[in-house]
């Protein structure tokens, strides 16, 4: 069964030594709230999720599954 990526919306702004604790995830701070956005392996991971954002009080406005996108191509160019 393959992961599914979420998408969380946390209203106001997740306080820096919480998100420690969801480094399996990729965080960044919008007006007035916080996404937290990544791959989560199954239901119960997403369950365990949910359980730790309840024990740091975040209030969630929003949750989404993303649709996986395919990896960029490699068209031979370096970045940067």
């Amino acid at each position: 069964m393959s992961s599914s990526y979420y998408e969380f919306r946390i209203a106001g702004i997740v306080p820096r030594e919480a998100l420690l604790d969801f480094e399996e995830l990729t965080a960044s701070v919008e007006p007035v709230q916080t996404l937290l956005h990544g791959s989560l392996p199954d239901q119960a991971a997403l369950r365990s999720l949910l359980a730790r954002l309840e024990i740091f009080g975040a209030r969630i406005v929003g949750i989404r599954v993303v649709p996986q996108r395919a990896p960029a191509a490699d068209n031979g160019t370096a970045a940067g």
